[in-house]
């Protein structure tokens, strides 16, 4: 543990900018007390402002190494693979890291290689120009973030509480995420037509379209949203709806969502695009 947390101190120093000319090839190695000292100081004034101000404070041990552990990694890898499912909650243990991970920069950078990707795709497309083509959006994690619901939830770690969830949702103050509004305008100056498929249900229809249009969104061309009381899997559900478009004469060119229900089950759309989501599984 002591040497773990010596080349954690050698790596801050070496990141608060210390010129080279610092350096003394005679210096002293430093003391075992002064190491922790350390890093608890490092813990505590570098460490904590890291996190987002939702969450400043996590409940998974003291040492960054617990924070950010292979494990978790590992886990997380699994998730978005789509080797592991049917999954209930994050691992308590992982709390720390999915909060770093989601708040920090990685999780934006992440979703940029994704969306990146996306323009990259919708740019070379040679449309029909009859206005059939759409893309397909998720909301939830795709179009709008409710990290600050999950910030003060465990960031997943917490079994779900539709009750409180859809208090959230109620509000109508999700944020939108940097990355999809990006994609979602580029397709609309290409000609393609974006279309909400979520499953957030018919009576939150009014909250979500005012929600969205308070964060940016607007100029999209449908709206679909799940009937009150229907009975069936995400994938079902999604797949259903994206044959219905079909069947009216859209032609899906692109599909996003965070989620592998979001995107499985034809039809899936001519090429799909699936943004991290380490918070939640829907199946």
């Amino acid at each position: 543990m002591a040497m773990a947390k010596l080349i954690l101190l050698v790596a801050l120093v070496a990141a608060t900018g210390s010129s080279c000319s610092a350096w003394r090839l005679n210096i002293r190695m430093p003391t075992a007390q002064a190491v922790e000292d350390a890093a608890e100081r490092f813990e505590e004034n570098v460490a904590a402002p890291v996190i987002h101000a939702l969450r400043p404070l996590l409940g998974s041990g003291r040492h960054l190494s617990n924070l950010a552990g292979v494990p978790c990694d590992s886990w997380r890898l699994a998730v978005e693979a789509y080797n592991k499912r049917d999954w209930k909650t994050v691992p308590a243990n992982c709390e720390g890291y999915v909060g770093h991970y989601m708040l920090g920069g990685h999780y934006r950078r992440d979703s940029r290689v994704v969306v990146d990707e996306a323009v990259a795709y919708a740019e070379s497309l040679k449309l029909a120009g009859n206005g059939k083509e759409v893309w397909v959006f998720d909301i939830d994690e795709t179009s709008l973030s409710n990290l600050p619901y999950y910030a003060t939830h465990g960031f997943g770690t917490k079994p779900y509480n539709a009750t409180s969830f859809n208090e959230y949702v109620l509000e109508g103050s999700a944020p939108a995420l940097p990355e999809s509004q990006r994609l979602f305008y580029k397709l609309i100056s290409l000609g393609i037509k974006p279309v909400f498929l979520t499953g957030r249900t018919e009576d939150q229809r009014a909250i979500t379209v005012q929600n969205l249009r308070r964060q940016g969104y607007s100029g999209w061309e449908k709206l679909l949203l799940k009937p009150i009381g229907f009975k069936a899997t995400a994938i079902a559900y999604k797949s259903g709806e994206r044959q219905k478009l079909q069947d009216a004469g859209y032609v899906i060119v692109g599909n996003i969502g965070d989620q592998w229900s979001d995107i499985l089950g034809a039809p899936e759309g001519a090429r799909t695009f699936k943004l991290p989501d380490p918070l939640y599984y829907i199946g």
